[in-house]
């Protein structure tokens, strides 16, 4: 009978176990979505002071070289030579000197591409807002890190 009690223990302990390792959640290590909205934040960080500085070598660098950027009420601008195209016409033409991204969400698995949404907000030479809305970004992991794929966004004012 002591036998018999010891191996209805044991499998009630089997049994037991089976259960908790199938419940069991992943460790929670730094994951990869998370290595992707750090990189995002720092890449963020460095966007507007592009423009603060003048320098396009750093606006340049946030994207991917197969990048598409899509403005709105324009043709989207796609290559390697988009995001010294669009400094240009943002920085000459519109008078974009400084901005603030402010991160929403950001969602995918943190493999080779998660999507960022946020708000955004534009100054001039004055510091003065003269702009401000919405986007969603379709970020690329690279050899270089996380950069930007595709960059969609529109304005909350009326035109």
């Amino acid at each position: 009978m002591k036998i018999k009690n010891t191996f209805t223990i044991i499998r009630l302990l089997a049994i037991s176990l089976l259960f908790y390792n199938c419940n069991a959640q992943p460790p929670k290590d730094k994951s990869d979505v998370e290595e992707a909205r750090i990189a995002i934040a720092k890449s963020n960080d460095i966007y507007f002071q592009a423009f603060a500085k003048g320098d396009s070598s750093l606006f340049i660098e946030r994207y991917a070289k197969d990048c598409c950027i899509m403005p709105p009420n324009t043709t989207a601008m796609c290559g390697e030579n988009a995001p010294l195209g669009f400094f240009r016409i943002a920085y000459y033409h519109v008078g974009l000197r400084n901005g603030k991204f402010i991160t929403t969400g950001v969602y995918g698995d943190g493999k080779e591409f998660v999507t960022e949404e946020g708000l955004w907000q534009s100054f001039d030479a004055n510091n003065r807002l003269f702009d401000e809305g919405k986007f969603l970004v379709l970020w690329k992991k690279t050899p270089g890190g996380w950069k930007m794929f595709r960059d969609s966004f529109s304005s909350n004012r009326k035109q």
